[in-house]
């Protein structure tokens, strides 16, 4: 007679090999092309194939379900392009940041293109991430109308929109979040004739405004309706200027300096005074970027995809987590056989 297999505990981890973190790095990379319409999740994805790919020394958790040490300082909504998300990558052995940027340019998918990577500051709180600054390429529409409209936003002391999220309807204020907005006339080129430029600095606030409001209260306050759905990119961000970052999110407006800072401290040009923008374009395998003189830096990222509300979590069944009723009963029965 056949005696039944006894049911074999789970394996717990060896934490002997639970490797430290040695190196921490913070990556800066570019959403372009389709790759705007991924999402944070897919995005994270495609960087932990990339970095098992690249054959990084990537440090893991403990745990029963290991990951990746990667951290995101937040991510681009999607549909929206971007010159520069921030990630800490902790790696458990000392690598050149010039290898690591081009192994993982490299093993990311085209439109995931890694910008530069540097040791430290210490984490990504450290870069104080405060503003973004936006361009909105506005199809079908006229820069005098946009003139208009911006006038009018500007004007305006609240502007409420609605968001559907997750969690039913939302209203936020568009107006508060932001600092500068204003028509790019310098940046009209033969790719963008007939179509209006739109450049705004963008505090970074509770619940996250995102560039899709702006537009939405744009549209209320001076029915400014592009013919089709506007190209979005995020050109920088960091922090603010003193005076800026000081100043209260509902004095946001023309007596308020929109001076956004990079993470290392510099200066950015304000939005549209003078010179026409100049999209850096940056090759795959690390090369860098010709900056020649008044052009904008490529850097960006933004707030959280989702602002305040709480990030959804799985609950499939047999969801690693144990969120779902069916995992929770499968981890007591475990224990009771054990």
């Amino acid at each position: 007679m056949r005696t039944p297999a006894t049911p074999h505990a789970p394996h717990a981890p060896d934490s002997t090999r639970v490797l430290p973190i040695t190196l921490r790095l913070i990556v800066r990379y570019a959403k372009r092309g389709r790759m705007r319409f991924a999402s944070h999740r897919d995005i994270a994805r495609a960087v932990e194939r990339g970095v098992r790919r690249a054959g990084l020394p990537v440090a893991y958790s403990a745990g029963f379900t290991p990951h990746p040490k990667i951290s995101y300082a937040g991510a681009a909504p999607t549909g929206t392009a971007s010159e520069a998300e921030y990630l800490e990558i902790g790696l458990t052995e000392a690598r050149a940041a010039s290898d690591v940027r081009d192994r993982l340019d490299a093993a990311l998918p085209d439109g995931i293109d890694v910008i530069d990577v540097i040791e430290g500051p210490g984490s990504l709180a450290d870069l104080q991430l405060q503003a973004s600054h936006w361009q909105a390429v506005l199809p079908g529409i006229q820069p005098e109308d946009t003139d208009r409209a911006v006038d009018a936003f500007l004007a305006s002391g609240s502007l409420e929109v609605e968001r559907l999220t997750a969690k039913g309807s939302r209203r936020v204020d568009a107006r508060a979040a932001v600092i500068t907005m204003e028509t790019d006339r310098c940046a009209v080129d033969t790719q963008h004739t007939g179509n209006a430029i739109l450049r705004m600095v963008v505090r970074h606030v509770t619940p996250a405004v995102r560039p899709d409001d702006i537009l939405a209260a744009l549209r209320q306050v001076a029915d400014l309706a592009p013919s089709s759905p506007p190209l979005v990119t995020r050109l920088a961000q960091g922090p603010l200027g003193t005076e800026a970052a000081s100043a209260p999110a509902g004095a946001a407006g023309e007596d308020v300096p929109g001076e956004l800072r990079q993470p290392s401290g510099a200066a950015m040009p304000p939005p549209g005074r003078g010179r026409a923008h100049e999209q850096v374009e940056t090759t795959r395998l690390g090369a860098e970027p010709d900056l020649t003189a008044g052009a904008l830096p490529a850097g960006a990222c933004d707030q959280l995809l989702r602002g305040a509300e709480a990030a959804v979590r799985p609950s499939a069944p047999g969801s690693p987590t144990g969120d779902h009723p069916d995992a929770r009963d499968r981890a007591e029965r475990c224990r009771a056989q054990r």
